[in-house]
């Protein structure tokens, strides 16, 4: 009866609190969607784009304002208390905030770089925007971690936020990836890039949900440093291979422009490849002191 009538006390709380949009979290939420909503929009007037750095973007601008919305409306209606119960609310919201920062930036370089020109007015355009986008949420996680010194439990921790940086850099690694399919060596790199992939997700979320973590038959730690072990396998291969089976006969054409080029995307792989390697590695370490019983700042 405990566990219910703590249930029933916390659902009490929950109540509709619209005032939470006239705070400065909630100022910065709306400047988020609607900033994001603005550059998708122009970005789709301009036309669809079989590049996949353009449909990378686009997804971007549309996964973050929705994932700011869903945090907004949950703390608008005070649900963050009764999730309280089985997840570290304040440690997922400052992770999300971390993330959309990674991405909204990223995709404001790209455009940028892809679509920008002296008499591309919609690119400059859009590009300003974005640049707006990655601003509005590098703010949030400034007033996170600067002056509301949020200590994350994981996702906005470093153990977490290495999970969100490896996910993040194998979604460029794949974004970038082209000229591989003559090649069998390239397509084992490829492989090898997809197999850690979709467990990262389902790390961070076990983390994530504590209920769900304490209910697992087997210690997470111990299988995160197992898929460690072999997520570093899988890119020391590929940081091997990739460079030259890609490279050996395709040196970088004299006419390469710097705004668009097969040969510096193909690049971009291999220097994602690198790293990944290091994150991999590095959280390798740290899972391994931990294991150990070292304590981790």
């Amino acid at each position: 009866m405990g566990i219910l009538d703590d249930i029933k006390n916390t659902v009490s709380q929950a109540v509709f609190t619209p005032s939470t949009l006239m705070s400065g979290r909630g100022g910065l939420h709306m400047a988020q969607m609607l900033l994001c909503l603005v550059t998708f929009v122009i970005s789709a007037f301009r036309g669809g784009s079989s590049h996949t750095y353009w449909n990378y973007a686009m997804f971007a601008w549309s996964f973050c304002p929705i994932m700011t919305l869903i945090i907004t409306i949950v703390e608008m209606l005070k649900l963050d208390i009764l999730l309280v119960l089985c997840m570290d609310w304040k440690d997922f919201t400052t992770g999300m905030a971390m993330s959309s920062a990674l991405m909204t930036v990223s995709v404001a370089i790209f455009y940028a770089n892809f679509y920008i020109c002296r008499t591309c007015l919609h690119g400059w355009i859009v590009s300003a925007f974005a640049f707006l986008s990655a601003i509005v949420y590098i703010l949030e996680v400034v007033k996170d971690k600067i002056f509301d010194k949020s200590k994350g439990s994981y996702l906005s921790a470093l153990p977490g936020f290495m999970k969100v940086m490896e996910a993040f850099v194998s979604c460029m690694i794949f974004v970038s990836l082209t000229g591989y399919r003559d090649s069998f060596p390239l397509i084992l790199c490829v492989i090898a890039y997809a197999i850690p992939f979709p467990i990262i997700p389902i790390i961070i979320a076990t983390n994530i949900l504590k209920k769900l973590k304490n209910c697992l038959p087997f210690n997470l730690d111990r299988f995160v440093f197992i898929f460690l072990v072999i997520s570093v396998v899988l890119y020391v291969f590929a940081a091997i291979m990739w460079p030259i089976f890609m490279f050996r006969h395709n040196p970088r054409p004299s006419d390469c422009p710097p705004s668009y080029c097969i040969w510096a995307i193909q690049f971009m792989v291999a220097f994602f490849t690198y790293v990944n390697l290091i994150l991999f590695v590095l959280d390798l370490i740290f899972t391994l002191l931990g294991i150990c019983g070292f304590k981790r700042s």
